[in-house]
């Protein structure tokens, strides 16, 4: 088993700083976030305790997300996960949930295209735009993991041009994004 194929240990120490055990330096939420959106598992582990934080800090780095305004979940939804904790045995949610997000990851090209066709708003104007907002959000999602990743990289070069037009991508629909919210707006 390679060293990417096995989760990135992180460890925390009392001093509550996360330390990643491949690199040997600090790291913070935020770097673990981008950990994840590479599609790499990691496990954050507490040094003196030997205690398995990882969820612990998986929640707070959605909480941060979402109170940045960044909405990622909808709010119907975290009512359901609320609910779902008052269920003796933790109902079906989480189970459900991961069946959701396995399926998404397996067919994430399919639905988007799904999602497209069946939907009567696809002659509506911006709809390209909220398109290209959903399967940016089921990449962010999953990872990028299927169907998205591109092969034949090689070259740092060519990682770094990959950044720049993901980073004008999301530029872009941010812009579609905002001219869309305005349409909207306007027609209420």
């Amino acid at each position: 088993m390679g060293d990417k194929d096995k989760p990135l240990l992180i460890k925390r120490y009392a001093s509550r700083r996360l330390y990643n055990t491949e690199t040997s330096d600090y790291v913070t939420l935020e770097d673990i976030a981008g950990f994840i959106r590479a599609g790499r598992e990691v496990q954050i582990i507490d040094l003196k305790s030997g205690d398995d934080l990882t969820r612990q800090y998986l929640l707070q780095i959605i909480a941060e997300h979402e109170s940045r305004g960044e909405n990622i979940l909808p709010v119907d939804v975290l009512n359901d996960l609320v609910r779902s904790y008052m269920v003796p045995g933790g109902g079906m949610m989480p189970e459900f949930l991961s069946s959701s997000f396995e399926m998404l990851r397996n067919n994430q090209s399919k639905v988007v295209e799904q999602m497209s066709a069946m939907n009567p708003m696809a002659q509506m104007p911006g709809f390209e735009a909220m398109k290209a907002q959903q399967e940016t959000f089921l990449k962010a999602m999953t990872g990028g993991m299927a169907g998205g990743m591109e092969s034949g990289w090689s070259g740092a070069g060519k990682t770094q041009d990959k950044a720049d037009e993901k980073g004008e991508d999301l530029n872009e629909i941010k812009q579609q994004l905002a001219e869309l919210q305005d349409k909207l707006s306007r027609l209420k």
